[in-house]
């Protein structure tokens, strides 16, 4: 059999579990979750045993340290994986909630209700945890999940669904409820993104790359966001210890994350008291390479040139752009033309401003006087999360349970006809 076949099998598995999901209740999946959780706990050493077959491969490829650490799988990292389980566990169930009920005037009740999307594939790079929240987070939403993790966490990702899957079936986990891809051959991820009919929705986490190649194979809807270009815009009316504060949260607390900050603007009334500061904490004491523009280098010449490049640069590193704005609306021009609709901020004590700055500015999630490091699932209160998704249909910002439902209308009457 080959491998387009191998793939079609594997849907019309997920097509078959996804029917199967659909009919359990709110109780049964959270003690299936909770089986799972138990046994990631008593698997550690599974895991771990395989994890380092991954990572001694890694290093023997040449893979940069971060990117290593990111792949490793430590107890601290195993134990929130099973936490993250439980999390999910204990949050709401979306399913088969009702967005809202009307009765028309001939007597129709209609009801908006929350269903499960169907099956999801999701495709990812060398990060073995999100197998675990991939599985845990579209089970919940009563989804069957494909899973194509990146050929670095092979070994890893084996041993997690194994782990889940027995610790589910305890509890009556519907068979192939999630699957992961066998083959680290890529063409696999082009014949998953085009089974259309059998797979409703692909969400694709990691570089702008691999987002890029499965937007362009895929014929079934795909959610995604290529990169964070995120800003903080402080204002004429900013507290400027505040500001200080939150630019060094958004750009030094992590800055590989899609959250973090990567320009920051700043108007230019405040600019001889703010760049002085900015460059003494930043530039000088926490070593971020500042590259500024014309005006901002007339204040601070020790800044790098910015180019047009630095405008839409995800550096995803101790990089930051820095740029001079003549008024609020330059500002939010600036974000609109060069942002990625990700995360973006107002430093501000102008509630006119802040008003103007959260209605034009079109991103997924827009901050006043906070940091954009904020943009995650956890935070908002959500447990865990699928990704971040910057596109303006379904679902945007951090996808949570309820945006990996859909929704139908159920119509009761007694005997009304159409006239």
């Amino acid at each position: 059999m080959g491998l387009h076949e191998d793939m079609v099998m594997m849907g019309d598995k997920a097509v078959a579990a996804s029917r199967e999901l659909a009919r359990l209740s709110a109780r049964k999946k959270n003690t299936i979750l909770l089986a799972m959780a138990d046994e990631v706990e008593s698997s550690r050493e599974i895991i771990k045993q395989a994890n380092a077959l991954d990572v001694e491969s890694a290093r023997a490829s040449g893979m940069q340290p971060p990117l290593v650490d990111r792949l490793t799988l430590t107890d601290s990292r195993i134990n929130s994986m099973a936490k993250g389980l439980r999390d999910v566990a204990g949050l709401k169930d979306p399913v088969g909630s009702v967005i809202s009920r009307w009765i028309r005037p001939n007597g129709l009740e209609i009801v908006k209700s929350r269903i499960p999307i169907g099956v999801i594939a999701i495709i990812y790079e060398a990060r073995p945890n999100v197998t675990a929240d991939a599985a845990g987070l579209c089970f919940k939403a009563a989804n069957a999940v494909i899973l194509r993790g990146g050929k670095e966490s092979i070994h890893s990702n084996h041993a997690i669904v194994d782990v889940l899957q027995a610790g589910g079936r305890k509890k009556g986990l519907p068979e192939n409820a999630f699957q992961l891809v066998n083959t680290t051959d890529h063409e696999a991820v082009r014949e998953l993104v085009q089974l259309e009919g059998k797979v409703d929705l692909v969400i694709p986490r990691g570089g702008e790359s691999l987002i890029r190649a499965v937007v362009e194979q895929a014929r079934v809807p795909v959610i995604k966001h290529y990169k964070g270009v995120c800003h903080t815009y402080v204002d004429a009316a900013a507290n400027l210890d505040m500001a200080l504060k939150i630019c060094e949260n958004a750009k030094c607390q992590r800055p590989g994350v899609c959250n973090s900050m990567e320009t920051v603007l700043v108007h230019e009334s405040v600019a001889f008291s703010f760049l002085p500061k900015l460059y003494a904490r930043l530039g000088q004491e926490l070593k971020v390479e500042l590259r500024g523009d014309e005006a901002a280098r007339a204040i601070i010449p020790q800044m790098k040139p910015a180019t047009e490049g630095d405008w839409t640069a995800e550096y995803l590193d101790l990089i930051l752009a820095v740029k001079v704005v003549p008024s609020l609306n330059a500002a939010i021009d600036h974000i609109n033309r060069y942002g990625s609709n990700h995360s973006d901020a107002i430093i501000s004590d102008s509630e006119e401003s802040q008003k103007e700055f959260t209605r034009e500015v079109g991103s997924a999630a827009v901050y006043i006087n906070a940091s954009t490091r904020f943009t995650d699932g956890a935070e908002f209160g959500m447990g865990a999360e699928i990704g971040i998704s910057t596109d303006k249909l379904h679902a945007r910002g951090p996808m949570g349970l309820e945006e990996l439902t859909t929704y139908k209308y159920i119509i009761g009457g007694d005997g009304q006809i159409r006239e």
